[in-house]
């Protein structure tokens, strides 16, 4: 069945509006560290629990595979790398959060 020239428009009109409302729901990085308990541990800047999110940044910034491991170590938990500290898993953290969270923390700017 074709679409008139109004059903099309109005086809067109539905589409965006369901785009722009599955964008407007997407949490930012910082909602999602929010929500998964994130901020419990690690402070934006230095240690708490575990280290700060500018701390993680500046161990990590030059490997290229840090966004891919600690997006893992948020799912499966770390021990060790920061000391004694264990770094719990993340069970609710799903791999396509893990991955936006790992990036946004190795996003940090430089220690001050």
């Amino acid at each position: 069945m074709a679409l008139g020239p109004t059903s099309r428009g109005l086809a067109a009109a539905l589409l965006l509006v369901c785009c722009l409302t599955a964008v407007a729901q997407t949490p930012s990085p910082q909602d999602l560290a929010r929500k998964n308990g994130c901020m419990a541990c690690h402070g934006m800047v230095r240690k708490q629990v575990g280290p700060g999110f500018a701390q993680i940044a500046a161990r990590y910034r030059d490997d290229t595979e840090a966004p891919r491991r600690l997006a893992g170590k948020i799912q499966e938990g770390s021990v060790g790398t920061w000391g004694r500290v264990i770094m719990p898993r993340q069970t609710l953290v799903t791999p396509a959060d893990a991955e936006v969270l790992a990036r946004w923390v190795l996003s940090q700017p430089p220690l001050p």
